[in-house]
Order: C-alpha cells, then sequence, then structure tokens
C-alpha cells in the first residue's frame, strides 16, 4: 500500500473544543485541495466529531475514492468483538465506501491485550472490510505479544514532532526493528511549530493542554511542572534555524520528520485550501545532515525533560 508521505489529518476540520468553529465548506475545500496537491492518504477516526469527520472525508472524495488512501480509527469503548464489527460497518457507512484501506486501534486498553483484538481485525480483513490493519498509540509493552504471533500489524500512529520526541527512546526503535511503519501525528505540535505563537501566554487554554504547559492552566490532565521555558526556547531555536535556511519553520519542522528512519507518512491538520496547500511542498525538502542535527541539539534539552513517556496529555501514560 503506497502512500503520500504528507497525510490528511480529519480531527481538525470537523470544529470542536480544542480547534473551534469550523464551516463545512472549508472542511471540504480543505479536503479536495489536498488530493489536487497529490496527497492521496486521508486519516480520520470514529470519535472526531462521533463520525463527522468520516462523513465530511466521504462526501468531500467519493468521486475518487479508487485513487485514495482511507484510514480511520475504532475507539477502545468499542474493542469488544461484536462492537468493533458494528463500528467498522458504521464507518463505512459514514465514509461512504465498501472498504477502509487502513484500520486501527485508537488506544490501547488493559481490558483488551492486543492479541485478543487481532483476530477480529483478521476476519473484517477476510470479509473484504478491510484492506490491514494498525495501531495508534501503543508502546513496546502493548506490542510486547506481537513480534512472535503470526498477524501483521502494519503501522503505529504516534505523536511526534521536534517539540515531542519521546517516541525515540523506545518506541520508534521497537517499531523499526519489527518492520511497523510509524505515522506521525500532531507534527506541527498543535500550531506551536509555525512559529504562530511566540509566548507561552497566546497560545489558546484548549491548546495549552499537554506536557510542555503549566497545570496551573484549565483542562491539563497532568500532575508535571510543565516545560514552558523549555518549549519557547526550543521553538525559538528552531525559527532561528528556519530563517538561517529560509525555509518557512513548518516545512522545516515537517521535513526533519520525513529524514527520520521509520516514518512512513506525516499526518498534517489543515483547515482550508491554502493551509494545506502551504504545507504539502514539505515533501520535496531534503535537509542537509547539519541541519538535522541542529534541529536535534535545539531541542534535546526538552526532549529529556519530557522524557519517554509518549502520552502527551497525562503522566499517568496510557501507552506502556
Amino acid at each position: 500500500m503506497k502512500v503520500s508521505v504528507i497525510a490528511m489529518g480529519g480531527w481538525s476540520i470537523v470544529g470542536d473544543f480544542t480547534w473551534g468553529p469550523q464551516e463545512a465548506e472549508d472542511s471540504l475545500a480543505a479536503l479536495k485541495a489536498a488530493y489536487d496537491c497529490g496527497i492521496n492518504f486521508f486519516d480520520t477516526a470514529e470519535s472526531y466529531g462521533d463520525g463527522y469527520s468520516e462523513q465530511l472525508l466521504g462526501k468531500a472524495l467519493k468521486n475518487v475514492r479508487d485513487k485514495i488512501v482511507i484510514a480511520t480509527k475504532v475507539s477502545p469503548s468499542n474493542f469488544a468483538a461484536p462492537k468493533l464489527i458494528s463500528s467498522c460497518e458504521r464507518s463505512l457507512k459514514n465514509l461512504q465506501t465498501d472498504w477502509i484501506d487502513l484500520y486501527q486501534l485508537h488506544w490501547p486498553d488493559p481490558n483488551f491485550p492486543l492479541l485478543q483484538l487481532l483476530p477480529t481485525l483478521e476476519k473484517l480483513k477476510e470479509s473484504g472490510k478491510i484492506r490491514f490493519y494498525g495501531v495508534s498509540n501503543f508502546g513496546c509493552r502493548d506490542l510486547s505479544e506481537y513480534p512472535a504471533s503470526h498477524y501483521n500489524i502494519i503501522s503505529n500512529q504516534l505523536a511526534y514532532n521536534l517539540l515531542f520526541r519521546a517516541i525515540e527512546y523506545e518506541i520508534l526503535p521497537f517499531c523499526r526493528c519489527h518492520g511497523i511503519s510509524v505515522l506521525c501525528y500532531s507534527p506541527l505540535m498543535q500550531g506551536l511549530l509555525t512559529g504562530k505563537f511566540k509566548d507561552p501566554d497566546q497560545v489558546p487554554a484548549t491548546r495549552a493542554r499537554t506536557r510542555h504547559f503549566s497545570p496551573q492552566r484549565p483542562y491539563i490532565r497532568h500532575q508535571e511542572p510543565g516545560y514552558e521555558k523549555e518549549t519557547f526556547e526550543a521553538i525559538a531555536s528552531i525559527a532561528e534555524i528556519a530563517s538561517n535556511v529560509h525555509f518557512p519553520m513548518a516545512h522545516l519542522a515537517l521535513a526533519w520528520l520525513l529524514a527520520q528512519e521509520g516514518i512512513s507518512s506525516v499526518i498534517v491538520g489543515a483547515r482550508s485550501r491554502e493551509q494545506i496547500e502551504q504545507l504539502v511542498s514539505a515533501s520535496e525538502i531534503v535537509l542537509p545532515e547539519e541541519i538535522i542535527t541542529a534541529l536535534n541539539q535545539a531541542t534535546e534539552k526538552l526532549k529529556e525533560k519530557i522524557g519517554p513517556n509518549a502520552d502527551m496529555w497525562q503522566t499517568s501514560s496510557r501507552i506502556s
């Protein structure tokens, strides 16, 4: 299954608590623009707008269904076998398609060990309802029994960007070792890596919910001191490097991700035609080794502060 290295994500297009209001016309235009720009890979989930994101994707691209790759995700609340099958069928209906190219388990659930779930995914594959299956937000221990099994998980979708490098400690090496492609979400750290926000106070409360931010902020779910100083020092260093090489900061951040071994595709969230047209050209950038090294050094201190917990939001990690 060949996918574009830049993928279009389906979370931000729904308009919700995190992203704010969104007109359906703008979302449909962004999806169509992504296809027009050469993107063939579209990622969504049943939980994004309670199926609304899937519906938008189905409406926008049903006429080019055979030319695109669609990925969606099932929530842990629907992991029991009958519910999982029903969720898949509901997603098929929302997407206006007869098959899903990549069906993913959205988050691990200790009540449903991975090897208990894979037979149902195999059944969906054998029936033709899905082509391949993968996971999202699964850690090394979540996947520990997989290598000795006969199943074929093709991908793990994880939060990964210059400001959040937690998967580099254990999970990314594990996936490389076992042939699991990594798909990156939040590649621009919810806008922080565009240079849009100059200091922590400019970041909307609905986006300042990750472990980077102070626990004094509303909506925080972690019990850590926050790393706002280190985060914005890293952003300033990245901005300086971007200025020196004459690339937009967002393009530099995406190109750095695409240069990492084991990364198959980077999922960007664009809410308009203009945004997706600006971002897609990042796939053409090949960074010199010295620039990659400089970016690594600029974010190393923050990486050490964040540590190996690959859950961006919680100290009590859901990823193990």
